[in-house]
């Protein structure tokens, strides 16, 4: 009986010490090498911090769910032809100095919006997309926001700032006004701008003066 416990006993162990190797091998490869190779990566000189604004609009991009439909990670042209949509080069680990938690995102039921601040940098067309996607892109299956905004009759106070609707969709008398998260979304959506240079440029070599050559 004891020569049967201590058999179940040692094959017990075993698999503890193979599930721990296992464990130890996936996080020194997953988790401890990318630390290593990333560790000493600087922002680009074209990347700027984002402002309080922009990072109160990433919280509120991040509270309504966008990052579920959209990437922020153009691939390489071998991959995927994402730069011929219009989407940008292929991100590299600096662009993404100033984001925590990464918005990588894992699937495109719309456009990867890592440049979309350098593809539709107009605030007012942001505002109206949130609003009423189908006003600006028909056919989208885009969900809206009216909840960002407030719709009222007459006009708007000092200082709101009104969305401007196409004519057919908008209606007499009535004005939509973007509530301060929406201004903040947005703010976010136009500071997405990785149009800089990946990598920076390689040292000009120069060529020695006549003095200088033996």
């Amino acid at each position: 009986m004891s020569a049967g416990k201590s058999f179940w006993e040692m094959d017990e162990l075993r698999l503890i010490v193979g599930a721990m190797v296992i464990l130890g091998g996936a996080t020194g490869i997953l988790v401890v090498l990318p630390y290593l190779l990333l560790e000493n990566v600087k922002p680009p000189a074209g990347l700027k911090p984002y402002t309080d604004q922009q990072w109160l609009g990433r919280q509120t991009y991040i509270a309504n769910g966008c990052v579920y439909c959209h990437s922020q990670q153009p691939r390489d042209i071998k991959q995927a032809p994402d730069a011929k949509r219009g989407w940008g080069r292929a991100s590299v680990a600096g662009d993404y100095a100033y984001d925590t938690p990464h918005l990588l995102g894992t699937m495109r039921t719309g456009p990867d919006l890592l440049n979309i601040g350098a593809r539709q940098p107009s605030k007012d067309w942001h505002l109206g997309h949130l609003y009423q996607p189908r006003a600006y892109t028909p056919g989208s299956i885009m969900p809206s926001y009216p909840f960002l905004f407030e719709v009222r009759q007459g006009a708007a106070k000092a200082g709101e700032t009104v969305v401007n609707l196409p004519p057919s969709f908008a209606k007499a008398g009535q004005v939509v006004v973007a509530k301060p998260e929406a201004l903040a979304l947005v703010d976010y959506l136009v500071s997405l701008d990785r149009t800089y240079p990946a990598l920076p440029p390689l040292p000009v070599a120069v060529a020695p003066s006549a003095k200088e050559k033996p």
